[in-house]
């Protein structure tokens, strides 16, 4: 029998290499995979999912919302972090805002604006004035004191522009503080201070934040901020703690009851050093469902 040329014998060899790295990488070692982990790990290997009535309602390593239809705080459950992925907690957008400590100056809105699809402007908050305003909206929720340095009473960055930006100034602008608004102080070395008008350019002025007279600030850091990922499933346990008196009072539970709780999903720093101990929400509020709807 005739032997085959030797570039089609080459060709037949790599076809069947071919062949056979895709039966076994392709087919047997992924179901091998899949496998060990339905049989070992099955509720890692299905997104460790939560259950309410039979029904799939989250994930423990996935945070989400508890909102009303408008985007309200449903006040019989704790709340989650803030979250900056798609419209939040999105698995497939989960992303931060990308904004640093610096970014302290908002673009206010121009009334009557529209961008180029038609819709109305509605400016763009800074970090800072996003870190004031939850921090005033979760303040009102607890009954305890929005406040933080650098923000104004009315829930944006206490940030200042003063004209020249070098010398004695003439000008001074509270530019987070749309006119009609009150500005924050009413002088600044001796210049009155005027309120942000919408469309005006502030560049060329100096920036000044104001820190402010606030020492106590109950409201934490990470009810104001958002995780790096935007998923983060945990809440501080001193947000937790923060919320435990108007979720015993929605409920009509003892307050020791709902700390014992917050104690039973209290999880430790990761390694036992890495970290700080969290509070997961979605099963903590599940099981306060069990406990009394």
């Amino acid at each position: 029998m005739e032997r085959l040329p030797s570039w089609i014998r080459q060709h037949l060899a790599a076809l069947r290499a071919l062949l056979v790295l895709t039966l076994v990488t392709g087919a047997i070692y992924p179901l091998l995979v899949t496998g060990v982990a339905q049989a070992v790990f099955n509720g890692n290997a299905n997104g460790s999912p939560l259950r309410k009535d039979g029904k799939d309602v989250g994930s423990a390593l996935i945070g989400q919302g508890f909102t009303d239809k408008d985007g309200n705080p449903v006040e019989k459950y704790f709340q989650s972090r803030p979250s900056a992925a798609g419209d939040g907690y999105d698995p497939t957008s989960t992303a931060a805002s990308n904004l640093g400590p610096e970014d302290v100056l908002d673009t206010l809105p121009v009334p009557g604006a529209t961008d180029d699809e038609g819709n109305p402007d509605t400016g763009k908050q800074s970090l800072l004035t996003q870190v004031c305003a939850r921090s005033k909206a979760v303040g009102e929720l607890e009954g305890v004191s929005g406040a933080r340095p650098y923000c104004t009473a009315d829930g944006v960055g206490a940030v200042l522009k003063v004209f020249p930006a070098v010398g004695t100034p003439t000008r001074v602008v509270s530019v987070n503080q749309a006119c009609p608004a009150t500005p924050f102080i009413p002088v600044y070395q001796g210049v009155k201070v005027e309120c942000g008008k919408p469309g005006q350019d502030y560049a060329t002025g100096r920036t000044v934040p104001v820190r402010g007279n606030v020492t106590d600030v109950p409201v934490p850091a990470d009810a104001v901020t958002a995780s790096g990922s935007g998923l983060d499933p945990h809440i501080s346990v001193a947000y937790a703690e923060l919320q435990a008196p108007r979720v015993a009072r929605e409920r009509g539970l003892g307050l020791d009851a709902v700390r014992a709780l917050i104690g039973r999903h209290t999880t430790g720093r990761a390694l036992g050093f890495m970290g700080e101990p969290g509070v997961n929400v979605l099963e903590l509020n599940l099981d306060l469902d069990r406990l009394k709807r």
